[in-house]
C-alpha cells in the first residue's frame, strides 16, 4: 500500500487489491472518515496526521464487517442480456438465476452514481465481460453483472453491464434517513420474483 497526499484535505491509499483496500477501511473507518474505492481507501483531514493514524494501525486480516446487515432484493430475471450471459457462463438461463441468488454478494464500495454499489463475493461462475457496446439508457432498477460485480441501477443512465433482471427496490432516497440503501460491507441476497 502506497499513502499519498489528495490535496491538502485527504490522504488517498492506494492498495494492490480490492481486498487490500477493504482491509485498511475496516480498520481506519471508524476512526476517520473513510471512503473505499476498488483498490483505494480516501481519508479525510489533515494529511500529516492521517499519515500517524496509517502508521499506527494495522490492516485487520478479515475485511468484512463481523456481523453484517444483510438485504434481501427481489428480482424479476428477465433482463436482455441473459440469454448472452447463459453462452458466456456455459450455464443455462436458469442456472444463471440460481447461481446470482444462491450465494450472497458483499457491498464492497460505492460509485458511479449515488446509490449505486459494486458487489462482489458472488458466483465465481458469473464472471462476464462488460457489453462491447454501452447502452445509452439503463432504466433504474435493472440488475446487472460486469467483471467479478453485480449492482443494481440506482436511476435510468448509459450503462455497459450485462442486464439480467430488474427490481422495484429503491437504491437511493433522498427522503430516507441513509439515502443509499446498501455500504460497504453489507450483505445482498438477491431472491426471484415473478
Amino acid at each position: 500500500m502506497k499513502a499519498v497526499p489528495y490535496g491538502d484535505t485527504a490522504l488517498l491509499l492506494d492498495c494492490e487489491s480490492l481486498a487490500e483496500a477493504q482491509s485498511w477501511f475496516t480498520a481506519l473507518h471508524d476512526h476517520a472518515e473513510a471512503v473505499l474505492g476498488a483498490r483505494t481507501v480516501l481519508l479525510r483531514g489533515t494529511p500529516s496526521d492521517l499519515r500517524v493514524l496509517v502508521g499506527r494501525t494495522t490492516p485487520t486480516d478479515q475485511p468484512g464487517r463481523a456481523d453484517p446487515e444483510q438485504v434481501d432484493i427481489p428480482v424479476v430475471y428477465d433482463g436482455p442480456d441473459l440469454d448472452e450471459v447463459a453462452r458466456f457462463t456455459g450455464l443455462s438461463t436458469a442456472e444463471v438465476v440460481e447461481a446470482h441468488g444462491a450465494t450472497p454478494w458483499t457491498v464492497a464500495f460505492g460509485g458511479f452514481a449515488p446509490g449505486f454499489s459494486y458487489l462482489v463475493d458472488g458466483d465465481p461462475r458469473l464472471h462476464v465481460p462488460r457489453r462491447d457496446a454501452p447502452r445509452s439508457r439503463v432504466p433504474a432498477g435493472a440488475v446487472g453483472l460486469a467483471g467479478e460485480f453485480s449492482g443494481v441501477y440506482p436511476r435510468e443512465s448509459p450503462g455497459g453491464w450485462q442486464l439480467i433482471g430488474r427490481t422495484g427496490v429503491q437504491m437511493w432516497d433522498v427522503t430516507r434517513q441513509r439515502p443509499a440503501l446498501l455500504t460497504a460491507g453489507m450483505t445482498v441476497r438477491f431472491v426471484a420474483a415473478r
